[in-house]
């Protein structure tokens, strides 16, 4: 296996944001915040979904808010990545001083999964980006 492959089996993201652990968490949970960030997608997270409608799907494996959420990922948005198996998306938040919180995003199980581990390699960067700004400013990236 190549060292790029190796690398995209567990992607680790880690973003400071200027808000509560409770704001991140309904940023991430509601539909209506996750459109403002989430490549206009509106995705809704239960105790036992992740739906994030033709984009992606999965099942909530831990749901502890508003500190860990951990889900499965199956990738629709293309017939390859549609056709590989689950991978995970484990969400951790902790409170840091100066009402800061540290939000760290690990995507792993992509060994069987390439297409997919490839293709979320620049999304989750931009996705996270974009949840900063929706929670500090009230926009997101594009305006």
């Amino acid at each position: 296996m190549s060292t790029m492959a190796t690398a995209l089996t567990t992607q680790v993201y880690s973003i400071f944001i200027k808000a509560s652990p409770e704001q991140v968490w309904e940023a991430i949970t509601t539909p209506e915040f996750t459109e403002k960030y989430f490549y206009g997608v509106p995705v809704t997270i239960t105790a036992e979904t992740f739906d994030g409608g033709a984009s992606a799907q999965g099942a909530v494996v831990e749901f502890d808010p508003p500190h860990k959420l951990v889900h499965s990922w199956r990738a629709l948005y293309d017939t390859e990545t549609a056709a590989e198996p689950e991978s995970r998306v484990t969400w951790e938040i902790a409170a840091q001083d100066g009402g800061v919180s540290l939000l760290t995003v690990v995507h792993d199980r992509l060994d069987e999964s390439p297409k997919t581990a490839e293709s979320v390699a620049g999304g989750w960067s931009y996705i996270l980006s974009g949840l900063k700004s929706v929670l500090e400013t009230g926009k997101g990236l594009a305006g």
